[in-house]
């Protein structure tokens, strides 16, 4: 959970604790944002009745966009979407094996119906900028913070 007392707005799920140096780059990103935000870690494989229950009841507790990070097979993104309404952006992680292709094709590969939008592998602090794009959407504060972090980058 953020430090935020905050309703959170954006839900972050990994599969594992070893995606959290990668996705610190994304928490780092929504706390600079200041939209609040839920972590939790739950595995597709090894953990589908918590993912079902987390992703089954995220809409009803307040979150607007879930971020899934993942690796290898890199389910999580997909099955979190086959449980909400949410929009989901996926972060695919670097594995030890393909180097991180394995993810993403994962990811960017998912049935008609079910889409999970894909940033970089290890892209964790787009999917941050993304995810508050999508709540810029719709709400004039974080529209307030995107135009403001586009006109830092350009004038960097």
């Amino acid at each position: 959970m953020s430090s935020q007392s905050q309703t959170p707005l954006v839900g972050v799920i990994m599969g594992s604790t070893s995606d959290m140096p990668v996705m610190e780059a994304c928490t780092a990103q929504l706390e600079a944002f200041g939209v609040p935000y839920e972590l939790v870690v739950a595995s597709a494989h090894r953990n589908p009745a918590k993912v079902h229950e987390w992703a089954s009841t995220a809409a009803d507790r307040g979150l607007r966009v879930i971020i899934a990070a993942a690796g290898k097979a890199a389910h999580l993104g997909g099955v979190v979407a086959a449980y909400t309404p949410l929009p989901i952006v996926g972060v695919p992680m670097k594995t030890s094996d393909l180097g991180g292709m394995d993810s993403l094709l994962s990811m960017v590969q998912m049935p008609s119906g079910v889409p999970v939008a894909c940033v970089a592998i290890n892209g964790a602090k787009n999917a941050a900028i993304y995810a508050t794009q999508i709540l810029a959407a719709t709400d004039p504060v974080y529209r307030d913070v995107m135009v403001a972090f586009k006109a830092d980058m350009a004038n960097a």
